[in-house]
């Protein structure tokens, strides 16, 4: 999913500022325009997945001429930053781990703790990193 992004033009003193248009409160900056993009993408995904743990919904993209439009944005360049699609999914997937007897018997006793499931844990655990 692309998403379009406003980037504000840097210099020698300033670095390039990067807004999401469609994703309110999501910006970034970089030294360079590539690095802009770049950390643009990473802010993107980790906007949505912030959204998502918190059990909002995702908006759509805009036009990317809509946004031009936008006096806000005079002068600055556009362009669409890519955000994984697969980022999106909630669909669960049934997967095969390989860990060693004494690390499950742990990871067991805190699932336990913790009144979750072995897999319920294991996700907590991922979202909280």
């Amino acid at each position: 999913m692309r998403y379009p992004i406003a980037i504000e033009p840097g210099d020698d003193k300033h670095a390039w500022g990067v807004v999401v248009p469609d994703l309110p409160g999501c910006f970034s900056a970089g030294d360079t325009l590539d690095e802009a993009i770049t950390n643009a993408t990473e802010a993107m995904t980790l906007w949505i997945e912030s959204v998502l743990d918190a059990g909002g919904d995702i908006p759509k993209p805009g036009d990317i001429a809509v946004h031009r439009a936008n006096p806000e944005f005079d002068g600055w360049i556009w362009a669409l930053a890519e955000v994984d699609p697969a980022l999106l999914e909630d669909q669960v997937e049934r997967v095969n781990i390989t860990l060693p007897r004494r690390v499950l018997l742990r990871l067991d006793a805190k699932a336990k703790a913790a009144g979750e499931s072995r897999s319920g844990f294991i996700a907590h655990l991922a979202l909280m990193a």
